[in-house]
């Protein structure tokens, strides 16, 4: 839902291509670029109805989904014939995403047959054909043992292979095809280091190691109950001795990080590395019961640079102001 704000931001910066999402944002930005004077290229994100794989939040292209325009029941036609219509709008192809942290390579191959069968569609009964191909992401990673992911060479071939037979099948030109590789390039460079507080033992049940962070930096989790690896970063050559859970330091039961990982014995001090934290973790980030957001550090090859400091609890308040009315 992009706001005329928004979209006027990004006519003014001139960007190359809009996503357009619902029919506001067809008849809205038709009516800004009129206003400016220029056509703008867009494409429109279909909801293909695929079911990916993942978890019920982050699946985007199921039928039953807030984003897009729907394949099944003629919505994305009607939206196309609007696109065509719209006379400071040019039509340079299709978007869809179908979700996150997705394994199965068919999910990807089902996805090409529907949305090169709509291309066809839009050929053949509205004479135009399209120059873009853009599948999205959702390339999963691996955050535990278990996860699988397909090489990106694998995922490469077997999206551009298919893309191609289906071209040639339907007697298309081949469009430029695009994807969105970014949890699968960010996320793995991405590690979050926790110092350890407390600790309590439930007999019998669990025992709980407290941290410095929580579901304020990264609120996956909580969210998605997502999962992650971590080592003790101090004490990484030593053996597991215990299985402990990380608690977040939020007020907030389900404020979890980790459930039972194995560790060595973890002290006041320690500092907890979390793996795979680059994506989805400070871009989420939040200041949830005043907590300030850790500084992020850019490592390499033995140089180490602050790219975004620790806020401060001045920071948390600096924006804060008291109406004349409540002064005393």
């Amino acid at each position: 839902n992009k706001s005329r704000e928004e979209m006027m931001i990004a006519l003014e910066a001139g960007i190359g291509t809009f996503v357009v999402d619902n029919f506001y944002e067809l008849k809205t930005l038709n009516g800004l670029a009129e206003e400016k004077g220029i056509v703008q290229n867009i494409m429109l994100r279909i909801t293909p109805g695929v079911e990916a794989h993942t978890h019920e939040y982050i699946k985007t292209g199921q039928i039953d989904s807030k984003f897009g325009f729907t394949l099944t029941d003629g919505q994305a036609w009607d939206a196309v014939l609007m696109a065509l219509n719209s006379p400071n709008l040019y039509f340079k192809g299709l978007h869809c995403h179908i979700g996150s942290q997705i394994f199965e390579v068919e999910s990807f191959q089902h996805t090409i047959e529907l949305m090169t069968e709509f291309m066809t569609k839009i050929k053949k009964e509205a004479g135009h054909e399209l120059a873009e191909l853009n599948l999205g992401g959702g390339f999963g990673i691996f955050y535990t043992p278990g996860d699988l992911p397909p090489s990106p060479k694998q995922w490469a071939n077997t999206i551009m292979n298919h893309v191609k037979s289906q071209i040639e099948k339907r007697g298309l030109t081949m469009p430029r095809v695009i994807i969105e590789p970014g949890r699968a390039l960010i996320s793995p460079a991405g590690i979050t280091l926790y110092t350890v507080g407390a600790d309590k033992e439930v007999t019998g049940i669990r025992k709980y190691i407290a941290v410095d962070g929580g579901m304020n930096d990264n609120p996956r989790p909580a969210l998605y109950e997502a999962k992650f690896t971590a080592l003790i970063a101090n004490k990484a050559d030593r053996k597991a001795e215990e299985t402990v859970s990380i608690a977040g330091k939020c007020c907030e039961s389900g404020d979890m990080l980790i459930w039972d990982a194995k560790l060595p014995k973890a002290e006041a001090g320690d500092i907890l590395a979390v793996f795979a934290t680059g994506a989805y973790t400070y871009s989420m980030s939040s200041n949830y019961n005043r907590i300030p957001r850790p500084a992020m550090v850019l490592v390499n090859e033995g140089n180490a640079d602050i790219i975004i400091e620790r806020e401060t609890y001045e920071d948390l308040v600096r924006k804060d102001k008291l109406p004349k009315r409540l002064e005393k």
